[in-house]
């Protein structure tokens, strides 16, 4: 397979991992704490498929992953989880706050509230910071195997 498609599915999966683990662990506190009214891990259809509603934000996650690969993949050190970071919480934030909001009935950057839109900026940071952790795993993994592989093996003589 193309190396550069894999990339993508490995992207699309820490995305998608990064949601369930990263975004919902820190919903689950704000939930907890009373920042945020919005109970973690929603498990209510929505339409059109009918999935749970956190399958269909992780299903997005890994959509914004795939997306966000491409400005991450050739930057090391700090300026990669600064990169990671800043993109996910602004991009996806922006998204979140002026499109996907007022889709769904919900007031524009929660009618402005400084709670809805600090929440939401971290929440999509912490995903992001999440999703750049997993890609590092995966690809570091991947150069690991690919070392072990290449190594040519001495036989043993007993």
């Amino acid at each position: 397979m193309n190396q550069s498609a894999v990339h993508f599915m490995k992207a699309f999966i820490a995305g998608f991992v990064s949601t369930l683990v990263f975004h919902q662990g820190l919903l689950v506190l704000f939930y907890l704490a009373a920042v945020v009214p919005r109970a973690p891990y929603d498990l209510k259809p929505v339409p059109p498929l009918g999935i749970p509603a956190v399958i269909s934000l992780a299903f997005w996650g890994g959509a914004w992953g795939v997306a966000i690969w491409p400005l991450l993949k050739g930057v090391n050190g700090p300026a990669y989880w600064v990169r990671a970071l800043v993109i996910s919480a602004i991009a996806s934030g922006s998204v979140t706050l002026f499109i996907v909001s007022p889709i769904k009935g919900i007031a524009i950057a929660g009618g402005w509230n400084p709670k809805v839109i600090v929440s939401t900026l971290i929440l999509n940071g912490t995903w992001g910071l999440g999703m750049a952790l997993l890609m590092r795993l995966m690809c570091a993994s991947a150069t690991h195997s690919e070392l072990s592989v290449s190594i040519p093996r001495r036989k043993v003589r007993t």
